[in-house]
């Protein structure tokens, strides 16, 4: 089969969800595919600084195109951005007819292909991803109605979880039967315990690897490890990645003293993102809103204690007190009761390491999600796409359009 694969900031961009295209595009490779990566990007400094812009990079056995988010990044007018997806795909097709296109978010890279696979006559597949359930559809009608659109007419609709699904039904009005729920998957041959024993006399290792963003729980950690610092509970923090939020992290850090004893790794690119995880005990995530947490499922096959909070895409993979702790989000108090726990209690990490990582490798490889997202494609594939609705969209007002990095 010949696949169109429409991204949105894949790598170098700080993304859970390049993490999963990748995978994904690796698997549709060694199943033999066809396939074509068409990724949009940021490049202006603004973009770089917040996700690690640039083109995207080649993957082995697939046709990478990088199309330069100019619109978005000069005054928010995804509309011109989406213009230029549209053309591109127009144009690799007549080069090589597509057998199929398939959208990671469902906005704008999802609205691009529904409008793509109208004109040209290819089935489309649509995975909906964190992003779009929990910032796009309350900020202005047109995107509401775009996201409606997608998900009333894509050929068909993935979805990370079923929580996530129930979100977005209830927000956007959707048919449940339209999701198939596919999981987040890890790559368990690479994520993997380093084996190396601890030294019980030295302080367990805390990691925040990420999205540096306050809608991730960086700034609630930070403020959480204030404390436990100062009733002396002795610990070691690793803050790995960079975002919108990174130099207000670093600011408070070095305002609480907690400077000293915090590493900052900075941007770590996906080949090295074991690395990492390498020598920490403790996964702390207390984020407000997931699709479905790829750095989680990271840390479970890794071996690793993890907290973090009762939320959408978290909840359909962390059982509190079976195979990690949750409390809710932006309970600073709770999070910090938490990590005390897992920070003075080594037997309560290694049992929940252990029932995470268990269940990593028997439900979340990619061996296994790889081929219910195959099986999907044979579902719509030679079916006609649905151009029963309104290619038109109002151009509304929108908060996207001052601060589009928060889409």
């Amino acid at each position: 089969m010949r696949i169109c694969f429409v991204s949105r900031r894949f790598f170098p961009a700080i993304s859970g969800m390049s993490v999963y295209a990748l995978n994904l595009l690796r698997a549709l490779v060694a199943a033999g595919h066809d396939v074509t990566m068409i990724s949009q990007y940021r490049d202006d400094a603004f973009g770089r600084g917040v996700y690690g812009g640039g083109p995207p990079p080649s993957v082995p056995g697939v046709r990478v195109i990088g199309l330069e988010q100019v619109g978005e990044a000069e005054c928010g007018d995804f509309e011109r951005d989406i213009g230029v997806l549209v053309d591109t795909i127009r144009t690799e097709h007549a080069r090589d007819p597509f057998d199929l296109l398939h959208a990671q978010y469902g906005y704008p890279t999802g609205w691009a292909t529904l409008l793509a696979s109208r004109e040209l006559g290819v089935p489309n597949v649509v995975s909906i991803q964190g992003g779009d359930g929990h910032w796009v559809g309350s900020c202005c009608e047109a995107h509401r109605l775009a996201m409606v659109r997608v998900l009333d007419h894509a050929g068909a609709v993935l979805i990370g979880c079923r929580s996530f699904a129930d979100e977005v039904t209830e927000r956007l009005g959707t048919d449940p039967g339209r999701f198939t729920i596919v999981p987040g998957a890890v790559d368990v041959g690479r994520f993997r315990p380093d084996g190396m024993p601890r030294d019980p006399d030295l302080p367990p290792v805390l990691l925040y690897h990420g999205r540096v963003d306050r809608r991730k729980g960086v700034l609630d950690m930070i403020e959480a490890l204030q404390r436990l610092d100062r009733e002396g509970t002795a610990f070691r923090l690793v803050l790995s990645g960079i975002g919108p939020d990174l130099d207000e992290a670093v600011r408070r850090l070095e305002a609480t003293g907690l400077m000293p004893r915090t590493t900052l790794r900075g941007y770590v690119d996906y080949d090295h993102a074991p690395d990492a995880y390498a020598g920490a005990d403790i996964f702390v995530s207390p984020t407000y809103a997931e699709g479905f947490s790829n750095t989680i499922l990271e840390a479970m096959a890794t071996g690793l204690a993890t907290i973090s909070c009762r939320v959408v895409g978290v909840v359909d993979c962390l059982r509190d007190n079976e195979n990690g702790l949750l409390c809710e989000p932006g309970d600073v108090d709770a999070l910090t009761v938490g990590l005390r726990r897992l920070i003075t209690d080594p037997s309560l990490r290694r049992r929940l390491a252990d029932t995470a990582l268990a269940e990593c490798r028997a439900v979340y490889s990619w061996s296994a999600v790889a081929d219910r997202i195959m099986r999907v494609y044979g579902s719509v594939a030679g079916r006609a796409p649905d151009r029963g609705f309104e290619p038109a969209l109002p151009r509304d007002p929108c908060r996207y359009r001052a601060s589009p990095h928060l889409l």
